[in-house]
């Protein structure tokens, strides 16, 4: 039976971190927790469980997440985030997994998320599907920070795992405005380092599409009320995100100083 580590990275975490850990103590020979420097009690909580508990000031997610992987001593790994936990049938099938020496690269498993105490079974939240259990000599994260992305070698054997990560996210709208706010920075930096731009076209018809997508073709309006902010909000931050990488290009033509790199500058 292969052994497997799950590596976690956070940030003032006390709210969460206790219900991750608990949903994973039974499963893994070995726990991982990067900590970007809480000044909370992440760090004690964790010292209440059998794992590592390594500091390291913020390098952006997909760095942090990949120096999680390194820090991980076995070959296949669970990654997670702190406000995330795993529902009974998905340890169940895990474990299935693991006494069968995981016979494939990379399993694929679906996340549900809750808003305002209600798990969003629709719309552009659900199915969300991530690779998020792989061979990590085979697979690395990858893409834009915030929408980073296991991307695994060419070839790699891929197999769906039933069972949900359980998301546990915004519980007021107050705090999905002012998250929302501080990832579009986030991501705007990642998209503008990477050389993709905005345009007027973007700005006018890609929040557009987004709330076509979450409400209508993904059926977003059969979660209610909750279906339609979540919609909303969905094409808001496509608006701000275009925005604000349009007057990052703006200041870029104009010679003005472009924010900087560092986690939690603003735009």
């Amino acid at each position: 039976m292969k052994p497997i580590s799950i590596v976690i990275i956070t940030y003032n975490e006390e709210e969460n971190i206790r219900r991750c850990l608990e949903s994973i103590k039974d499963i893994a020979d070995e726990i991982v927790v990067l900590d970007s420097i809480s000044t909370d009690k992440t760090k004690q909580i964790c010292g209440e469980f059998n794992l590592r508990f390594i500091e390291q000031p913020f390098l952006g997610y997909v760095k942090q997440k990949n120096l999680g992987l390194q820090m991980a001593t076995h070959e296949y790994v669970l990654s997670l985030d702190a406000d995330e936990a795993l529902d009974e049938t998905l340890k169940k099938n895990i474990l299935a997994e693991k006494e069968n020496n995981f016979p494939f690269d990379t399993y694929q498993m679906n996340r549900l998320s809750s808003f305002c105490g209600q798990w969003m079974r629709h719309g552009s939240w659900y199915p969300d599907k991530k690779i998020r259990l792989f061979n990590k000599n085979k697979a690395t994260w990858s893409g834009l920070d915030i929408h980073e992305k296991i991307v695994a070698e060419t070839g790699s054997g891929k197999k769906h795992l039933q069972g949900d990560i359980l998301h546990y996210t915004y519980e007021t709208v107050e705090e999905i405005i002012l998250k929302t706010n501080h990832f579009t920075n986030i991501q705007v930096k990642s998209m503008f380092n990477a050389g993709k731009r905005s345009n007027a076209f973007k700005l006018l018809v890609n929040p557009l599409i987004a709330f076509i997508w979450g409400y209508f073709i993904k059926l977003g309006f059969l979660d209610g009320y909750n279906g339609f902010i979540i919609a909303r909000f969905a094409s808001y931050s496509t608006l701000i995100k275009y925005a604000k990488l349009m007057h990052m290009q703006k200041k870029q033509t104009q010679g003005r100083p472009i924010p900087g790199k560092d986690f939690g500058d603003d735009v």
